[in-house]
């Protein structure tokens, strides 16, 4: 009987714990946005393309290479041609 109290008051401090941490066993993982949801986020003018000043994140490191015709802006087609990322995030200095 006491092992048993002791199991569930264990289980019961895991899933508080998990839960403070914001962690759900049944989350998946997040996946990349796909370009139209990049767009749909990024486009503040909605002129279907996007400049230097609405771009985010780490595509704002890689803006020349993506731009390839440089004209200032990334469109859809650019950044399909893009070279994908590797999922490594260079260290901070």
């Amino acid at each position: 009987m006491k092992n048993a109290i002791v199991r569930k008051g264990v289980l019961v401090a895991v899933m508080v714990t998990f839960e403070v941490m914001g962690v759900n066993a049944q989350e998946k993982p997040k996946q990349r946005p796909t370009i139209d949801e990049l767009f749909k986020q990024m486009d503040t003018n909605e002129d279907g393309k996007l400049s230097k000043k609405e771009i985010k994140g780490p595509i704002k490191d890689d803006f020349s290479k993506i731009d390839t015709d440089k004209d200032g802006f990334i469109t859809k087609k650019e950044m399909e041609k893009a070279p994908k990322p590797d999922g490594k995030r260079p260290p901070k200095k």
